[in-house]
């Protein structure tokens, strides 16, 4: 069993060795393209939930 663990922590190790880690550019890059995205679906959300509001009141009235 603890061969096993000593094994899984070897194979880790290789794995991580393999990882390739973005440049500041493209870091920047890609942090601007998520805050770019989370805005406009916030902003599409905001006005389905306000279009879907209305359209209940109206059919409550």
């Amino acid at each position: 069993m603890i061969e096993r663990i000593k094994q899984f922590f070897r194979e880790v190790k290789v794995e991580t060795n393999k990882v390739v880690y973005p440049g500041r550019e493209e870091l920047i890059g890609s942090t601007w393209i998520v805050i770019i995205t989370v805005v406009v679906v916030s902003v599409f959300l905001g006005v389905v939930d306000l279009g879907l509001t209305k359209l209940i009141g109206l059919a409550i009235r």
